[in-house]
């Protein structure tokens, strides 16, 4: 597979990133976090292969305070429950199965799970936080979007 960047989407027509920023806008007002929203995006971007998403993900999970031992085993986060409030755990479980809908959609325990961890209006925001790193992951694997170099002074 070839690792060269097909297309840059924003350069070809910056107006096509506008509704997604429009919905960022809305996902970070929020309430859920930057926190949980990192974890959320990293979740979906490890199911995606999203190189670019993981990469920018866990540079803003590291920036909003999340621990790297927790980033380090969130694709386990079952095995290691305990690194996880449960509003996270309900989160991530959500995340899975959206991002996964044609493996039997989102079971009834998983639903019951995120009504026990957030209001409906966090559930909301939750959902379109899940949406939107799914366009963003199949942009970006789709075009092949080019990590952003690094400088020589990590």
């Amino acid at each position: 597979m070839s690792s060269e960047q097909r297309m840059n989407i924003y350069e070809v027509d910056p107006q096509a990133y506008q509704p997604m920023f429009a919905m960022e806008k809305y996902i970070h007002a929020g309430g859920l976090g930057e926190d949980l929203l990192a974890l959320v995006k990293i979740r979906a971007s490890q199911l995606n292969g999203c190189a670019y998403c993981l990469d920018m993900h866990g540079r803003e999970a590291r920036n909003a305070g999340v621990d790297d031992r927790r980033l380090d085993v969130l694709a386990g986060w079952r095995e290691a429950a305990g690194l996880y409030s449960d509003r996270e755990q309900a989160a991530i479980a959500l995340t899975e199965s959206m991002t996964l809908i044609s493996d039997g959609g989102v079971s009834d325990a998983v639903w019951a799970r995120v009504n026990q961890a957030f209001t409906q209006a966090e559930t909301a925001a939750l959902i379109m936080a899940i949406c939107a790193i799914n366009v963003w992951n199949r942009m970006a694997v789709t075009t092949h979007q080019a990590l952003p170099e690094v400088s020589a002074a990590v």
